[in-house]
């Protein structure tokens, strides 16, 4: 009997260890100290508030087609999910949900008849799902049944993304303006005045929002009360949304630089152009295992040393390259004008698949539960995995 019980003492033992180490595996932290599972959610543009673009969810290395749909028109809004729902906007100026597994539409919302959704890529939080249109308007919807919960209007097209953080949305539109509002009831908290246009997304990181504007400047905006607390020189008109990474900021801009900068001292540590290509740069970048990864207009998809700015492999495409790379399982997933979606190798830049929507491709994809969404510029969502 002691034999009998020394041995299952032990497999119990051995089973715990078994259990504790697969759950290890199964969980990371993210930037924000969060644990996360194996990911099932994508809930904003990129991802997360940081706009890292990196998807914890494992995917096969040769993913099948497993659904597609036509939506109508043109869809340059990146789409999230969230609890087995795929959000997504389009040029008709609708906000449609759809189930991840099989593509069937759960509701569709109408945001404008007379302007569409463009670039500005939903958010999902707060039982809500955020976006702006081109008219101008910040929508708020109620995630389980499509309907409008409040709408904030500003005195420009919104290209921007919402990002939430602290209670908060935060967006900017062409009217020079990123603006805090309340997330539950569209309240306007506070409201921050650039020079110029404010195109990208605002990437959140340690209580404050920074966004490269069109006035050349690159911002840093504390969210509790919408003070400004950076205002560096991007030296050049930046659309560009950036990545906020171990305490630095990457993003492009249309000098047809990369630009690594230091938060903590405000200096840029580094400045990357292609030797011979000489292009802007519109798609937001990607940091992961040293490399920053982004699309250029060169028609190039580039990977740069993150501590030196040196080019370490570039991968060519047959038209501009405006989506924003994103990443899981150490490989890196993109759409090109070329109509082609690629997903390349992290390491080493080399081809791994490729996949012929048709047509161009300058929305980001989303990575969630397995599989990876993305739509299309005539109005065709697919879902692979």
């Amino acid at each position: 009997m002691r034999l009998l019980r020394h041995i299952f003492q032990t497999s119990l033992i051995i089973c715990l260890f078994i259990s504790h180490v697969v759950g290890a595996m199964l969980t990371t932290t993210d930037a924000f100290g969060q644990t996360t599972s194996p990911s099932t959610k994508w809930t904003q543009f990129r991802g997360t508030p940081n706009l890292g673009g990196i998807s914890d969810s494992y995917m096969p290395s040769n993913p099948k087609l497993l659904w597609s749909l036509e939506l109508g028109e043109s869809i340059d809004s990146s789409a999230a999910i969230v609890d087995g729902t795929v959000y997504v906007g389009t040029y008709a100026g609708e906000v449609v949900a759809l189930d991840l597994t099989t593509g069937a539409i759960q509701w569709r919302y109408q945001a404008s008849d007379r302007m569409g959704i463009g670039e500005s890529s939903p958010a999902v939080g707060h039982g809500l799902v955020f976006v702006g249109d081109l008219a101008g308007v910040v929508h708020a919807i109620d995630v389980d049944n499509g309907t409008k919960v409040w709408s904030f209007t500003t005195q420009g097209e919104i290209k921007s993304s919402p990002v939430l953080a602290e209670g908060r949305v935060l967006v900017g539109s062409y009217d020079g303006f990123l603006y805090g509002l309340t997330a539950q009831s569209g309240e306007l908290e506070w409201q921050l005045e650039t020079d110029n246009y404010v195109h990208a997304t605002p990437a959140v990181f340690d209580g404050v929002a920074y966004f490269g504007g069109c006035d050349e400047t690159f911002h840093g905006v504390r969210i509790a009360d919408g003070v400004e607390v950076v205002s560096v020189s991007a030296g050049a008109y930046t659309a560009a949304s950036p990545v906020i990474s171990n305490g630095r900021a990457y993003f492009g801009t249309f000098d047809n630089e990369v630009v690594g900068l230091d938060l903590g001292t405000h200096d840029v540590l580094w400045r990357y152009e292609h030797p011979e290509r000489h292009f802007p740069f519109y798609s937001s970048a990607l940091h992961v295992d040293g490399k920053v990864v982004i699309g250029g207009r060169d028609r190039m998809v580039h990977a740069i040393d993150d501590q030196t700015g040196e080019g370490l492999w570039t991968f060519m495409t047959r038209a501009r390259v405006d989506s924003s790379p994103a990443t899981a399982d150490g490989r890196v997933y993109i759409g090109s004008g070329d109509g082609r979606f690629y997903i390349l190798d992290l390491q080493s830049g080399e081809k791994i698949w490729e996949f012929d929507t048709g047509a161009p491709l300058s929305a980001s994809p989303a990575i969630a539960d397995g599989k990876v969404v993305i739509g299309s510029q005539d109005g065709v969502l697919y879902c692979f995995g």
